[in-house]
């Protein structure tokens, strides 16, 4: 995959049914695939996902209706290659709790990005355990749960200076041969301080 980014932001109030349809649990693994390994057919995709390939097939069809999959360069004429439009998409939180069912389907892409996290865990230790990845990574490699105070201007600037950051480290390591790819979450999700016990009995 080319590691220049391309993003495609959407707009709830103009692509509801783009989102909508990106709910769906495997189509966004779908997406997730051929983000992560590049071009694939619907039957490649199949095998790894444990679904046929007349679902996979259908699947993305309807990511390419809403313009988030096209056809790639196929190796030969038998069977139909597909690949990513972009490498990233994004949305307005605040765009996305102001549109109708925006909230929902908020809700049901950041359990979609949790499930992910959780795929990605298992292969990242199944990949040390069998020696796929060297051990020089085992150091660096972990799960982060820190619980800084910030003000919403913090927070925003936080989000930039680690998008800023992975830009640039992935420009300089593009030609390392020691380079693999590497799967970041990051979350920032301000919790209201909890209500102190029998507060809500004792309000007037």
């Amino acid at each position: 995959m080319d590691s220049e980014p391309t993003r495609r932001v959407l707009d709830p109030d103009r692509d509801g049914a783009a989102l909508k349809a990106l709910t769906h649990p495997l189509r966004i693994e779908l997406l997730g695939l051929l983000r992560q390994h590049g071009p694939a057919t619907a039957s490649e995709l199949a095998a790894r996902t444990g679904e046929s390939s007349a679902s996979t097939s259908y699947h993305l069809r309807v990511l390419a209706k809403y313009a988030f999959v096209a056809e790639a360069d196929h190796r030969d004429s038998r069977e139909r290659r597909w690949k990513s439009v972009h490498t990233l998409t994004s949305w307005s939180n605040e765009a996305m709790h102001r549109a109708p069912g925006g909230r929902a389907a908020l809700g049901a892409l950041r359990r979609r990005q949790l499930e992910h996290l959780e795929r990605s865990l298992v292969r990242h230790e199944a990949d040390l355990e069998s020696g796929r990845l060297d051990s020089a990574w085992q150091e660096p490699s972990g799960l982060s749960d820190a619980l800084p105070r910030l003000t919403p201007e913090s927070l925003t600037e936080l989000w930039e200076t680690v998008a800023a950051k992975t830009a640039e480290l992935t420009a300089r390591d593009a030609d390392d041969p020691r380079a693999e790819q590497v799967v970041i979450f990051t979350a920032g999700l301000p919790l209201a301080p909890e209500p102190a016990p029998g507060a809500e009995g004792n309000a007037s």
